[in-house]
């Protein structure tokens, strides 16, 4: 079998029913991961889905399923996890690297939690990375005290701190879903 050699690919993580029924933005945020997932097609770069399951989000139900809306194709890769960072405990590292991708574009859910994970893990494991900022999506967090986190505050801080983010050898930084374009290999 022949391994499709690339320097990108899109990553589409936890864009499953039960996962981002409550997010902010929810359908701009799934037009724009399609466009994406259109882009990187058309120049023959991966599309790379991950997927999580845990107590919550139990394999096989609607709540586990990818959103409806999305593109998926049975010729995509697909990552199962159980963990926050798409790189805990899943193949997702040794896909990247025996395809020599070495550039991340990260979409998806939830932004305060597996966006933010995998994107420092992709970081931390030597991987250049592109989070789309208007391509990642959460819902707001209910303190105990009352407060509340709203939603597009948390995004918003996201899309900062990955665009003031600096690692030795390595490129980080947010555009939108419209400025991406992928490079044929």
């Amino acid at each position: 079998m022949a391994v499709q050699i690339c320097k990108q690919a899109l990553l589409v993580v936890d864009v499953q029913n039960g996962v981002i029924s409550r997010t902010v933005g929810k359908d701009a945020v799934l037009k724009n991961i399609n466009s994406l997932i259109g882009k990187a097609r058309k120049s023959s770069c991966p599309v790379i889905w991950v997927q999580h399951s845990n107590d919550e989000l139990v394999e096989g139900c609607s709540e586990w399923e990818f959103a409806p809306e999305l593109d998926w194709k049975s010729g995509d890769i697909l990552i199962p996890k159980k963990y926050n960072s798409s790189f805990e405990d899943t193949d997702l590292e040794k896909t990247l690297r025996d395809m020599q991708v070495t550039d991340i574009v990260l979409t998806g859910a939830q932004s305060n939690w597996c966006i933010r994970a995998t994107g420092y893990g992709a970081l931390e494991r030597g991987f250049n990375l592109t989070l789309i900022s208007d391509a990642h999506t959460t819902e707001p967090i209910d303190l105990p005290d009352g407060t509340t986190i709203e939603a597009k505050g948390i995004i918003a801080e996201l899309n900062i701190a990955f665009s003031w983010l600096r690692y030795p050898g390595r490129k980080c930084g947010t555009a939108k879903s419209d400025e991406i374009q992928f490079l044929r290999n």
